[in-house]
């Protein structure tokens, strides 16, 4: 059975999420990144341009993905209990295919650099708008109790962004165990 090859490029980066994930950002250096990569420093700069390019591509790439798997939430649904269960659903698929990046995304954004800090929190908040407004109409539909929508969608990116933990523990839970019984516990807090 052949193995596939990945370009140094990937390497990199799939070195650099694993190494800011264990020790973070601030304490790997691009000298340690080549060693660990196995190339010459000086060589690592023909790849990423700095660390924060590299810190940029991950959280970048990330967003991506939440926003694609947003996608996947039907916008012709009337339920916004089944939209709010799709948008979960998403968002811990996303977490569960990545999660040395997730991890990153997660605990190492704050170190991005200006415009690439900005541009981050630009796009956190428009993805977290998503999911507002997906309650704030549940709420006035009456699928959902009024509440807070800011402090329930604050309660659910917590509950959400902490699962990557779940896939290292003993337990060995499934994505799909994950993702069902996340959205049951938070989907029965919203009930009226």
């Amino acid at each position: 059975m052949a193995t596939a090859t990945i370009s140094t490029r990937q390497n990199i980066r799939l070195t650099a999420q694993k190494l800011f994930r264990e020790r973070g950002y601030a304490a790997v250096g691009m000298r340690e990144l080549a060693k660990e990569v196995g190339i010459e420093a000086p060589s690592i700069y023909n790849h990423y341009k700095s660390k924060d390019d590299l810190l940029r591509e991950i959280c970048s790439d990330i967003a991506a993905q939440f926003f694609k798997a947003f996608e996947g939430v039907d916008a012709d649904e009337k339920s916004a209990t089944k939209k709010l269960r799709a948008a979960i659903k998403g968002h811990i698929s996303v977490i569960a295919n990545n999660l040395e990046a997730s991890s990153v995304f997660f605990q190492e954004w704050m170190f991005l650099e200006e415009p690439n800090l900005a541009q981050f929190k630009k796009q956190r908040h428009e993805y977290e708008l998503k999911f507002r407004d997906i309650i704030d109409k549940g709420i006035k539909k009456g699928d959902f109790k009024p509440m807070n929508i800011k402090l329930v969608t604050f309660t659910i990116f917590s509950a959400l962004n902490a699962t990557y933990d779940l896939y290292r523990s003993n337990e060995r839970l499934t994505q799909d165990q994950i993702a069902e019984d996340m959205a049951n516990l938070l989907l029965k807090g919203l009930k009226s």
